[in-house]
């Protein structure tokens, strides 16, 4: 078993500067959103946005390993929130290549690789521990 951490730290207002694997994101809420500037995605959209990476990816994972050729592909995820949380989730998984029965296939050989979408339908236990800095060991 293995741990991934993914750190964020508050820039004042609703902004936050995630470090992710060494990578910096801004996480903002909109203009609209009292002390939001606007200046990066929600964090819902991050969920969807690694909900449809994931899946991207998946694809071509899958299209690679069964040595078929992926053109054209897009995938849009569409959250539907019903109170202060989504309700449910929509991928929609385009390609212009392979179609039919294939291009079905793909996608279930996908789901099944798609870490993101496996952990939200298996509903994984969340913690929340909080502390002083130094009180809490990392990790």
């Amino acid at each position: 078993m293995t741990e991934r951490t993914v750190s964020s730290r508050w820039d004042g207002g609703l902004r936050a500067v995630v470090d992710a694997g060494g990578f910096e994101l801004v996480v903002d809420e909109p203009e609209s959103v009292p002390g939001g500037t606007g200046k990066g995605p929600q964090p819902t959209d991050l969920l969807l946005a690694s909900v449809a990476s994931c899946m991207t990816l998946a694809m071509a994972y899958s299209a690679r390993k069964r040595d078929i050729e992926l053109v054209g592909l897009d995938v849009v995820v569409t959250g539907t929130y019903d109170g202060p949380q989504f309700s449910a989730l929509r991928i929609t998984v385009t390609t212009e290549s392979p179609t039919g029965e294939e291009r079905d296939a793909l996608v279930a050989s996908a789901e099944r690789v798609c870490y993101v979408t496996r952990t939200l339908k298996l509903g994984p236990a969340i913690t929340v521990v909080a502390g002083a800095p130094g009180d809490l060991a990392q990790g």
